[in-house]
């Protein structure tokens, strides 16, 4: 057990956790606040793939920190054990399963998952200890880690592999850990659920990002960062247009727009539920608490202005 977890005990933000549970309303909260939450969490979840301390801690296991793939497979993938190729593309879906096959052969070689577990722990402490300073120990964060918490530990995780993987976790102990530990759950959870999403919708992996590029979610170019050849986008364009979903310059028809806005309002449905715990006044708290990490966190410049998950733009 890494020296930043505890078992999931009453203490610190955890206390924090259960006074904050007795206080919260029972108002229903919009499944249009899960975007909004998303949006507040994702950058503080998303430092894991580009913070320089945990790009050195992964470095320090053996991983190539000259470019963030060879890390950002096992980093997220550790939490499911040491999976195989098959297992981690079906549980990341949009990606080229020739990336990923490059990328997860060699990982659990390099260092098991439970090292990678230790190390990205390490490197998101000092990543927020970077970015926030003395804020990481103020009463606002343990009250927004709470919150978190909370929801995190509401949200249901049947038929959501990676939700699972990182709820059975061992809780950190230190508060700003917690928050990112409930942010990484909560993402998760919408991920997997939003994976449901694209499956209904009858949207297989590489025309799961060519619709999402069709609508400007992102430049096509940002998408081919998930490894699909120039052939296969160039078939699964051709699929969309002989289903109407596209026009004939790539760029989506208004039946392609409402297939991808039903896409985005079945993810946030199935992304509200850990919401409700909270009800509608511990979501306006947890969003008010957010913002000032949220704008430290972007005024780093290490999130890339231009998201594969489209956030800014649905």
């Amino acid at each position: 057990m890494s020296e930043h977890t505890d078992k999931g005990t009453a203490t610190g933000a955890a206390a924090a956790g259960a006074a904050v549970g007795a206080a919260v309303d029972v108002e229903a909260v919009p499944a249009a606040r899960a975007r909004q939450l998303w949006h507040l969490l994702e950058p503080l979840h998303a430092l894991l793939y580009y913070a320089p301390e945990v790009f050195e801690e992964s470095a320090a296991l053996g991983y190539d920190p000259s470019d963030r793939w060879p890390s950002y497979f096992p980093l997220r993938a550790a939490p499911l054990g040491a999976a195989g190729p098959e297992r981690v593309t079906s549980a990341f879906y949009s990606f080229a399963p020739h990336m990923v096959t490059e990328h997860i052969e060699s990982a659990w070689q390099v260092a098991t998952p439970q090292q990678v577990l230790d190390a990205r722990l390490r490197g998101i402490d000092r990543a927020y200890r970077a970015i926030l300073g003395d804020r990481v120990d103020r009463p606002e964060l343990a009250e927004a880690a709470a919150l978190a918490r909370r929801a995190a530990e509401a949200a249901g995780t049947a038929g959501r592999p990676l939700a699972a993987a990182n709820a059975a976790l061992p809780w950190p102990e230190a508060p700003h850990l917690q928050l990112w530990h409930a942010a990484t759950i909560l993402r998760e959870h919408r991920g997997d659920g939003h994976l449901a999403a694209l499956l209904l919708a009858d949207l297989d992996p590489v025309e799961s990002l060519v619709s999402f590029a069709a609508m400007g979610a992102a430049s096509v170019e940002r998408f081919e960062s998930r490894g699909w050849r120039p052939e296969q986008w160039s078939a699964a364009a051709a699929r969309l247009a002989g289903r109407g979903l596209l026009a004939p310059d790539g760029t989506a028809t208004e039946a392609g727009l409402a297939l991808r806005r039903r896409v985005e309002e079945d993810t946030d449905r199935l992304a509200a539920a850990p919401w409700q715990s909270l009800g509608g006044t511990g979501v306006d708290r947890l969003t008010e608490l957010l913002g000032d990490y949220w704008v430290a966190v972007l005024s780093t410049g290490l999130l890339p202005s231009e998201s594969t998950l489209g956030i800014g733009k649905v």
